[in-house]
């Protein structure tokens, strides 16, 4: 099967199996990650608390772990829950945000992925370079790393995790340690908007809770948010701006079909 009949396959089991995605993610998104995985067919549950992710993760088809907002709390959270999800077969979806900011964030991002050798990691630039033992820049939770070398490190990275790395940006890329594959949808309008690399994550993960095919689930993921930012961003007015891009953002992920997303997806391998 090509990966654009891939991508309408697992759009069409998203709608028709609901998947659950457990989210551990940050407070300043959260209200939009769940809104996003409900906009594309799935259904989320952000449960934290010590006492129940190991129960919760039980009912889960996949988990987002987003390291956005630490805390000493969540961190042990995000471990139980990582690791029951591990023993259970569930799929683990990392997004290790602002890594490279903090010794918290990169410390904690790495005894993640030492612990619960997350099935996808999706990351800006920076956050994937830091991953990798590279020196870069970066601003906060914003990459400032420039896109060169993108593919080598992301499929360096893949081979020696065993993971799926991708990497968002003005050109995307996905890459299992084998093949590398480049993305072209979006619009620059998505990154004024806060939470669209977090919503992402959350497409990766609902893709992930109806495939083994973690690659295609990825790319997935990201080229529906890329392409329904391109919808949004066109369907502005004259005076509309980033208010009214998001709510039609999660207008074009709820409008977004199996058959649009494959024939408008931009996908190249390298």
């Amino acid at each position: 099967m090509q990966i654009r009949e891939k991508l309408s396959a697992n759009l069409s089991l998203v709608k028709e199996k609901s998947p659950l995605i457990h989210h551990i993610t940050n407070y300043v998104t959260v209200n939009d990650c769940a809104n996003i995985v409900l906009a594309i067919g799935g259904s989320p549950v952000m449960a934290d608390d010590l006492e129940e992710v190991e129960e919760m993760v039980g009912f889960a088809s996949a988990l987002v772990i987003n390291i956005g907002t630490l805390n000493s709390r969540t961190i042990e959270s995000m471990l139980s829950a990582g690791l029951k999800a591990k023993e259970l077969g569930v799929p683990v979806i990392l997004d290790p945000v602002g890594v490279g900011a903090t010794k918290l964030r990169t410390n904690t991002a790495a005894r993640l992925i030492q612990a619960l050798k997350p099935e996808v990691i999706r990351g800006n630039m920076s956050e994937i370079k830091v991953l990798a033992g590279l020196e870069v820049a970066i601003k906060g939770v914003d990459s400032l790393a420039d896109e060169q070398d993108g593919s080598v490190v992301a499929k360096t990275l893949a081979s020696e995790l065993d993971s799926i790395i991708a990497i968002t940006g003005k050109t995307d890329v996905v890459s299992d340690g084998k093949q590398v594959c480049l993305l072209d949808n979006g619009h620059q309008i998505l990154a004024d908007v806060t939470g669209t690399g977090c919503m992402t994550t959350s497409l990766v993960g609902t893709y992930c809770g109806v495939t083994k095919d973690y690659f295609s689930a990825a790319v997935a993921g990201i080229t529906s948010m890329g392409l329904a930012g391109e919808i949004a961003h066109a369907a502005l007015r004259h005076g509309e701006g980033i208010g009214t891009f998001r709510t039609r953002l999660f207008d074009s992920i709820y409008n977004l079909t199996p058959e649009l997303l494959a024939r408008e997806g931009k996908i190249r391998y390298e």
